[in-house]
Order: C-alpha cells, then structure tokens, then sequence
C-alpha cells in the first residue's frame, strides 16, 4: 500500500469546523497544501470566512444520520476524514442530567460512528486514505465534572480501534487524537495553561504524517498519559484529587 506522506494535493472533510480546533484544523491542513478542504458545521451563518478558494463549507448536523448520507454523497472525493465535531456537558454520573449525557453520547459517539460508517467505503475507494478521531484524554480515565463527555470519549476510543482493525486492509489508516486541555470555547474559565487550538492543530497533522495512530497533542494531555501509562491508577488519582479539590 502507497503511503500517504503529506496532505499535499489530497481532499479533506473536517467535522465542527466553525471554531475552536476544528477551525484550526481546517487553516492547518491548507497550510500543508490540501488539495480541497470540506468544512463542516452545523450553522454555516457561524463559520468563519477562511478566504481560500480550496475551501467548501457544508452544513452538517452529525446527530442528523440522513443529513451525514447526502453529505457522503456530494463528498465522494474524500480521503482524509477528520471527525472532530464534539459537545461538552458539566455533570456527574450520579446527578448529572440524564439528558445531558445523552446529548454527549449522541454527538460524540453515536454522531462520529455514523460519518464513520458513511464515508468508509468512499475512503476505502480513495485508498490510501484515513481517519483522524478527535477523543480526549479522559477516554483513559474519567474526569468525574464531566463525566457524560468521558464517557462518550472512552467509548469513541473503543470504536476508533475497532475501525482501525476493521479497515486496516482496505488502505484506510485510523488516528485516534487524546488532547488533555486546549485553549478553545469548550474549556473557556479554565485557568490551566493550556496550548492554542492552532498548535495543537500543527501538531495532530505533523503526526498523522509520522503515521503516529495514538496521538497525544500537547503537554498537559502527555503528562496524564504518562502518569496513566505508568499505573492506570495514577491518573485516575489526577481527577481524584481535581474532583474533590484536593
């Protein structure tokens, strides 16, 4: 199988695309010479103007299954598929909204496996061609604050290696993206210090052409897997400690 080198001159669809590290993902992979960039959101009157020609904004609603199959359809030239749209609920297992965590199951989980199940054959005809997951650390271990989102986190972790075994001989490679904390809307009072959306960014795809399948994008995010790696417990006693304020 060619390998795919670089994202010169190939067709990418990035999901949530409107901000945070979606839209920096978007400015990333034109900077490494995408050949056309789909730039999906679910209200395009919010998707920021990116002034290059190379870029095909969509209206995309990923909790929406028929909306994701006619998007497959005028998008059969796809070769890099970066689902990256995701939500964020505060709440607890115990006496979170059941609702919530719904929510957050629905568009992080449910959501990313119907554009997986969607664009895999296109993927498999543009071959070599691949899938970039964006999870969260806490897929390895739950922040309780946010338990909904960990979980729909851990369980798109599971499917992404899963789809990677799946298509792993039919020229699709699949990247799983674990970030700790970036500096984006989503964790906006936070006063850790996090890395910008746009590094972040730089460095998934500097990975992805490393042919890195586990990628862990900044420092906050690798000294959790470090502590995790060592002992699942170490990190679980991380959010132990944040949780209670310890």
């Amino acid at each position: 199988m060619e390998k795919m080198q670089t994202l010169k001159n190939k067709v990418v669809l990035i999901t949530g695309a409107n901000r945070g590290i979606g839209k920096s993902l978007v400015q990333a992979a034109l900077q490494k010479g995408a050949k056309k960039v789909y730039a999906t959101s679910r209200d395009l009157k919010k998707m920021p103007n990116f002034a290059d020609q190379r870029v095909v904004s969509l209206a995309l609603d990923i909790t929406n299954n028929d909306q994701i199959i006619e998007t497959a359809k005028q998008t059969t030239d796809v070769q890099i598929l970066i689902n990256n749209a995701g939500v964020l609920t505060a709440g607890n297992i115990l006496e979170g909204a059941i609702n919530d965590i719904k929510n957050d199951l629905d568009v992080n989980f449910y959501g990313t496996i119907h554009m997986m199940r969607a664009f895999a054959p296109i993927l498999a005809n543009n071959a070599p061609a691949r899938i970039i997951n964006i999870a969260s650390i806490v897929a390895y271990s739950p922040l309780p604050t946010i338990a909904g989102y960990s979980a729909s986190k851990a369980a798109l972790f599971s499917a992404t290696l899963s789809a990677r075994i799946e298509l792993a001989k039919k020229g699709v490679t699949v990247h799983a993206v674990n970030p700790g904390a970036i500096d984006t809307d989503m964790n906006k009072g936070s006063d850790w210090d996090m890395a910008s959306a746009d590094d972040v960014a730089t460095t998934i795809l500097d990975q992805v052409e490393n042919e890195e399948l586990d990628i862990i994008p900044e420092d906050i995010g690798l000294g959790m897997f470090n502590a995790w790696k060592e002992a699942p417990s170490k990190l679980a006693d991380i959010f132990h400690k944040i949780y209670h304020n310890e």
